[in-house]
């Protein structure tokens, strides 16, 4: 697995791995391997495909091992959107059994938690999203003075998908298993990113998706505590205990569970390599004159920078980047179709302008150090440029409009 391939005559430079991450060779192999040997349907009882049945539940016992759950509080998924949508949506459902109809989240989760959170406003739900501050952290106090007697559920995401930010979820789900709401976390950028256990950490459910951490695509997996009560989203069959339904994807999930244990076994020494990497990035792009970091710059994952320039647009930087042979982001991958700025800044306080100016490096540990030297020097070759014949631009230093940043 590398994160440079050919392109042409260069090598490209692949920084944008919060969006995906290339499958690693143990995952490949696992999913070949079980795509060859064990191609039966798990739910069939001869043996071709209780063999199956076998390799599903083995990778079950080994991603539940990977985060401090029992096997039986795994359900296997399509991938993250799935897994909150199925949270969520089975929380608000207790809720309603109880007389409860209120949630408490932020204002700068993944659309994936937001659009579900509007479904049910649509519903009679109240959401209280609470305000992200300007370092991009989610106070625990704030958490606690949000909820109310009607409250069913807190979502929170674990670490933000754009700026990186990891949240105070320990103290979060203390605060909720006190008051005794239920708590959900996205974690889709954080697990196989950071040593996660879900009891210590009080969490009650919690989502996840292959493809973020050198897994496959369309397969992610859902955690939720013994006692709860999962409502379904998806009717058929009888899989994932009656409560997802579909025939398991055995490969790609046997796949999963490789990846992850190979990640997880790795966190120490790959954390080491990528700090010193994402602070050298941090350093050299805070020589641009009017740019700023986004989001805390300690309680952020280890593979992610994310700045704004004053005077231009994100989506010209991200194409002169790619004529260099880097590739990298604006921010989320599910809006990169949008032109309208990241919700994620708005949430931080950056203002429009500032904001439609933004770029997300989400680098892995095979860069090289020639690599990070290369990306700080493009981006400075480029933001130099394009400012060069930005009207924004030239009224800022003419004086007719005052710098943000």
């Amino acid at each position: 697995m590398s994160a440079t391939e050919k392109k042409g005559e260069y090598s490209v430079i692949y920084a944008d791995n919060a969006a995906t991450t290339p499958m690693s060779e143990v995952a490949i192999n696992t999913m070949v391997k079980v795509m060859k040997e064990n191609f039966g349907n798990p739910s069939s009882l001869y043996s071709i495909g209780q063999k199956a049945k076998e390799v599903l539940e083995e990778a079950r016992e080994e991603v539940a091992a990977l985060i401090g759950a029992s096997p039986k509080e795994i359900y296997f998924t399509s991938g993250g959107s799935e897994a909150d949508n199925q949270a969520i949506i089975s929380a608000a459902n207790l809720g309603i059994k109880s007389g409860k109809k209120h949630i408490v989240s932020t204002a700068f989760e993944h659309h994936a938690v937001l659009h579900t959170l509007e479904k049910l406003k649509k519903e009679g739900f109240e959401v209280t999203l609470l305000d992200v501050h300007e370092n991009g952290l989610v106070a625990p106090e704030e958490v606690a003075a949000a909820i109310r007697e009607d409250t069913c559920l807190v979502t929170i995401m674990y670490a933000n998908n754009e700026i990186g930010t990891i949240q105070p979820i320990r103290e979060i789900g203390k605060i909720c298993r006190e008051k005794k709401v239920l708590f959900h976390t996205d974690a889709v950028q954080a697990v196989g990113h950071l040593h996660i256990d879900v009891e210590a950490e009080n969490i009650d459910m919690m989502s996840a998706s292959a493809h973020k951490f050198h897994g496959p695509k369309g397969v992610g997996f859902l955690y939720v505590k013994k006692g709860i009560k999962l409502s379904n989203i998806i009717e058929g069959g009888a899989q994932e205990r009656g409560k997802r339904a579909g025939t398991e994807d055995v490969a790609g999930i046997a796949a999963m569970a490789a990846a992850l244990k190979d990640v997880v076994g790795k966190i120490d020494s790959n954390t080491d390599n990528l700090l010193k990497k994402r602070n050298r990035l941090i350093e050299g792009l805070k020589e641009i004159p009017h740019s700023a970091l986004n989001g805390d710059s300690e309680s952020r994952l280890p593979s992610n920078v994310n700045f704004c320039f004053e005077g231009i647009e994100g989506e010209s930087l991200l194409l002169l980047l790619d004529d260099k042979g880097i590739q990298a982001s604006s921010g989320s991958a599910c809006t990169s179709g949008s032109l309208d700025p990241s919700h994620v800044l708005l949430a931080i306080g950056r203002v429009h302008d500032v904001a439609h100016g933004s770029l997300r490096l989400s680098i892995s540990e095979d860069l090289s150090d020639q690599d990070i030297e290369y990306i700080i020097k493009s981006v400075k070759e480029v933001v130099e440029y394009l400012r060069g014949f930005s009207p924004v631009w030239r009224d800022l230093v003419n004086g007719k409009t005052q710098f943000i940043l």
